[in-house]
């Protein structure tokens, strides 16, 4: 092999090269480290609203190791997700010494129950606010279904000066909803939006004005609608009782049964009394068609 200068020279064209990529990657990894290249600023850009100054400089001084060149971005970016509010994080170096860090937050839109909170997107989140906010129910695969027919739900009540601060679904995707004047309106599982404008409709012309407001709302039927009203419930209250008879001053003679054998004699019995008492306890319910 020594008397081939042509396999000699492909050998040291080789070994030529390897060397020079060597010195290369040497050259170009301790310039990398080099002190000369420091991250000066991180610029956080966003409409921020929760997450803080102090926040953003506790994660940079744990998280934001190396320089311009050596931090790692997929670290950094994971730790400022973890804050609570961060819904999306994106990060960029910016030459020569800064890094750019974008968040957006999460806009709170309900409470789920008294577990977590709810998104505008229709996504769980754990933070803390003392914000008034409508409180959701229902099963964990239902939050964005919620979420989505809360907008729909409250657009069609909003003309009545009502809020729908509560809304229930059950398990078997039936719906219920509280407004904030203490009105329960029980939609069921189908045609939610239409029975609810329906009743909407009737509700303006009617029972708005009204003394007193409703409490329950029951439009799972086909073709109307049942109310109850405590004011109208407790009208009904003073006219039974003003209607019913008096008590005589006699006791009234009935017929003996196992429980009179044990009262005491001469102790008078009230038959009218739980008549009335019978009447009182019938709840007043309206049907109203549409």
């Amino acid at each position: 092999m020594w008397d081939k200068p042509n396999v000699l020279n492909w050998i040291a064209n080789v070994l030529f090269a390897i060397s020079f990529v060597l010195f290369l990657y040497a050259s170009l990894y301790v310039v990398v480290h080099l002190p000369i290249f420091p991250l000066r600023e991180v610029r956080v850009e966003g409409e921020l609203k929760h997450v803080t100054r102090e926040q953003v400089k506790l994660i940079s001084s744990r998280y934001l190791q190396g320089n311009f060149f050596t931090v790692n971005l997929v670290k950094t970016r994971e730790a400022f997700e973890k804050l609570p509010w961060a819904r999306k994080v994106s990060i960029r170096r910016r030459w020569p010494s800064s890094l750019e860090v974008v968040i957006e937050e999460h806009q709170a839109l309900a409470r789920w129950g008294n577990i977590a909170l709810v998104n505008t997107h229709g996504e769980l989140f754990h933070a803390a606010s003392d914000a008034d906010l409508p409180v959701f129910y229902g099963p964990g695969d239902g939050v964005k279904e919620v979420a989505e027919h809360f907008g729909e739900f409250s657009e069609l009540i909003a003309p009545s000066t009502m809020k729908v601060t509560e809304i229930t679904l059950t398990p078997r995707r039936s719906w219920q909803v509280t407004t904030n004047t203490g009105m329960v309106i029980s939609l069921g599982r189908e045609s939610m939006e239409m029975r609810l404008a329906r009743f909407m409709q009737v509700y303006k012309k009617t029972y708005a004005g009204l003394k007193g407001n409703l409490s329950y709302v029951d439009l799972r039927y086909p073709s109307g609608f049942a109310v109850r009203s405590p004011t109208a419930l407790a009208a009904f209250k003073q006219a039974a009782l003003a209607a019913a008879p008096k008590e005589e001053k006699e006791p009234i003679a009935h017929k003996a049964k196992p429980d009179d054998a044990k009262k005491e004699p001469g102790k008078k019995t009230a038959v009218n009394k739980e008549a009335i008492k019978k009447n009182i306890k019938t709840d007043l319910v309206k049907k109203a068609k549409a």
